[in-house]
């Protein structure tokens, strides 16, 4: 199993692979349309995050040490970011997840790409992740 800071590296390789923006955004997409069924009974206030321009649930569980993420949107762009997310920090240790900043968002330039909302809302996403994570540890 790959760690957080492993996993970032395999981002930015893949996103290095990309000439271009329109790509990237492309690619974004893509990886969104390959989530997982989102449950309905998920849908809930309490899963709601807040901060995003769009719709976003999300749903943390933790197995054996391990914290796993269930997410939607109703955009397709912020479910390619859900993607990407999903896939740096589900199924890792608490631990691993606080002591590893999030450098895959700077480094293939999503930061600098993304609307200041469509920012807002994966620094939200990213910032619920850490607070399970601490509560996890904490708990």
């Amino acid at each position: 199993m790959s760690n957080v800071a492993q996993i970032q590296v395999e981002l930015i390789d893949e996103f290095q692979l990309f000439d271009n923006w329109l790509d990237r955004y492309q690619y974004i997409i893509d990886l969104g349309r390959q989530l997982p069924e989102f449950p309905e009974e998920y849908r809930t206030d309490e899963n709601k995050l807040h901060g995003c321009q769009s719709q976003v649930w999300l749903k943390a569980k933790s197995e054996h040490g391990l914290l796993y993420f269930d997410a939607a949107s109703d955009s397709a762009i912020v479910s390619g970011l859900i993607a990407l997310v999903m896939r740096v920090y589900s199924g890792q240790s608490a631990a691993d997840i606080l002591s590893t900043p999030p450098e895959f968002i700077r480094a293939i330039g999503l930061s600098e790409h993304l609307s200041p909302t469509r920012n807002n809302g994966l620094a939200a996403m990213i910032n619920s992740i850490r607070e399970q994570a601490q509560i996890c540890l904490t708990a």
